[in-house]
C-alpha cells in the first residue's frame, strides 16, 4: 500500500514556561504556515541550537506548545553541532542529549530533550485496520527515489487526529533523493521478503 513522504527538517518544540524564557512574557507563536497534522503549524519564530562545537540558528519552532519541550535534529545537524543525540520517538526523552537552545530575550540549557526523531507513519485507527496493520508496531518501506531503496523500522504511529503519511528526516529523503510529496510503499509480506 502506498503512503506520502513528508520530509521532517530540523525543528524545536516548546513547552510554555520555555517559550516565556525564551521570548518573553505574553509571547505567542504565530502561524506561518499549517502542516499536514490536523492543528499544528510551522511558526514565524526562530532559535539557535547550540551544541559543543558550534550552533544552528534560524530553526523553526512549530506550534502548538506541548507539555515538553523537544529538540529534533538529524545525524548531519548532530555531526555539526558536536553532540550525540539518540534515535527516539517523540516524547522519549529521558537519557537523550543536553543542547542550549538561545531566543531573543534568553536562554535555555536542556540536560536532556534533544533527538534524532524515528522514522514513522501517522495512521488513524479506522485506516490501520483498513490497511491490516492491526498488531504491527513498525514495517519497511520502499522508497523511489533516483536512488531509491527499502528503509526499515519504520514504526506506526495510530492517533484520532491523525493525517496519514510517513515521516522521516533529511538524512533519509537525501540519501534516497525524496522529497514532500513523493510517495513510498509499505512492504507486507511476499513484498517484504524479496527485500531481504
Amino acid at each position: 500500500m502506498k503512503v506520502t513522504i513528508g520530509v521532517s527538517n530540523r525543528h524545536v518544540h516548546l513547552k510554555e514556561e520555555d517559550m516565556i524564557t525564551l521570548f518573553g512574557e505574553n509571547f505567542q507563536l504565530e502561524e506561518l504556515r499549517p502542516i499536514h497534522q490536523p492543528g499544528q503549524f510551522a511558526s514565524t519564530s526562530t532559535v539557535t541550537l547550540k551544541g559543543e562545537k558550534r550552533q544552528l540558528d534560524n530553526v523553526r519552532i512549530l506550534g502548538p506548545t506541548r507539555s515538553y519541550t523537544q529538540v529534533e535534529i538529524s545525524k548531519t545537524d548532530a555531526y555539526y553541532l558536536g553532540i550525540n543525540p539518540p534515535v527516539r520517538m517523540s516524547g522519549d526523552l529521558k537519557g537523550s542529549s543536553p543542547i542550549t537552545i538561545i531566543g531573543p530575550k534568553g536562554e535555555l540549557h536542556l540536560k536532556e530533550g534533544c533527538i534524532i526523531a524515528d522514522r514513522h507513519i501517522h495512521i488513524l485507527p479506522k485506516q490501520r485496520k483498513l490497511y491490516d496493520l492491526e498488531g504491527i508496531d513498525k514495517v519497511s518501506v520502499r522508497l523511489f527515489g533516483e536512488k531509491g531503496g527499502v528503509v526499515d523500522d519504520v514504526y506506526i504511529r495510530e492517533s484520532e487526529t491523525s493525517y496519514y503519511e510517513m515521516h522521516i528526516d533529511t538524512d533519509d529523503a537525501n540519501a534516497h533523493l525524496v522529497t514532500n510529496g513523493d510517495m513510498a510503499e509499505i512492504l507486507k509480506g511476499e513484498d517484504y521478503d524479496k527485500n531481504r
